[in-house]
């Protein structure tokens, strides 16, 4: 079914259907308010304008399908007009899909492009999505990936499937991530847990950044080396728990800086990597396990390294066999 259409000038009422049942009300709202500010959408449940089924309710209030919400006239911001797919896109995405069925979409995501629009990007990989299968009333995304991370990500078809899949990832259980990471230099093959509490901070310029530090939360990463070069090695890399640049300053904190990084690597390791030719993040979303939320397959996808990643991996001395 698609998305109900609201009339801003009056009060809506809207039936929830499967696609929206166990939603929380606010994250229903903010869905279907689409530009609207978080704080208008939490005023007007604290004011009792808001009702399900005509009583007054909670943001945290679960639907269910059948309910009745009730939502008050509200004046939204003009949206900016999502930008269509280019055809190049459009063909990108239509090649890089890995798996896909009633509940889930797995997608290899190129590098460059942002999982979603926001911070000056105004057509990231959720958007585009939904631009070239309008016939899809819900595609979210079940977890992230950095702008210039490459590889598998899931998109839920389902609600269900989206919050099962986001539970296991909260528990820590029943999904498993594994990331493909040329690094500087040498990796002691000793090294196969990093346990090192993270932090987001700031440098003095507002530059957004993660340490390590005490203050930080806990931070688990398992990694196995795969192969050397002269100047640097080929590291699988397990994220146990999900923090962001978890991978990248877990790496740094072994002295060795993922090849390509922009924000962490010194002055020496960016001339390095210019000197090979290195002008993207080597940091791939390789495989991901887990048990289908529905039909309890247990599925492991893989997302194969792009042309130019694997030359980068040729070019410095690493051994792709593992890969085939």
């Amino acid at each position: 079914m698609p998305k109900p259409q609201l009339d801003p000038a009056k009060v809506n009422f809207i039936d929830v259907d499967e696609g929206n049942d166990g939603q929380r009300l606010d994250n229903f709202l903010l869905s279907l308010l689409k530009g609207a500010p978080k704080t208008l959408v939490y005023r007007i449940i604290r004011k009792g304008e808001v009702r399900i089924n005509k009583g007054r309710a909670k943001a945290d209030s679960r639907l269910k399908k059948g309910d009745r919400v009730r939502v008050p006239p509200v004046r939204l911001p003009e949206a900016n007009e999502v930008p269509d797919v280019s055809p190049a896109l459009h063909k990108i995405l239509k090649d890089s899909v890995l798996y896909e069925d009633d509940a889930l979409l797995a997608v290899n995501k190129p590098h460059g492009l942002a999982v979603h629009g926001g911070s000056g990007v105004s057509l990231g990989l959720i958007e585009a999505l939904r631009k070239v299968r309008p016939d899809h009333n819900f595609l979210e995304l079940v977890h992230r990936l950095d702008r210039d991370t490459s590889g598998v990500i899931l998109i839920a078809k389902k609600r269900k499937a989206l919050t099962a899949l986001q539970q296991m990832l909260v528990d820590k259980r029943g999904i498993s991530k594994k990331y493909l990471a040329l690094v500087h230099g040498y990796w002691d093959s000793a090294v196969s847990d990093i346990r090192l509490p993270l932090l987001r901070t700031e440098r003095q310029s507002g530059e957004r950044i993660v340490v390590v530090s005490e203050e930080g939360k806990s931070c688990h990463t398992r990694t196995r080396l795969l192969s050397e070069g002269k100047r640097y090695s080929l590291v699988e890399a397990e994220p146990v728990t999900g923090r962001t640049h978890q991978i990248r300053v877990h790496c740094l904190a072994q002295g060795a800086a993922i090849a390509g990084d922009e924000k962490y690597s010194d002055r020496t390791e960016k001339q390095q990597d210019k000197d090979e030719g290195i002008r993207r993040l080597c940091l791939h979303a390789w495989r991901l396990s887990f048990r289908h939320p529905i039909s309890g397959e247990r599925l492991s996808i893989e997302a194969k390294p792009d042309g130019e990643l694997k030359a980068i991996f040729r070019k410095v001395g690493c051994n792709l066999e593992m890969l085939s």
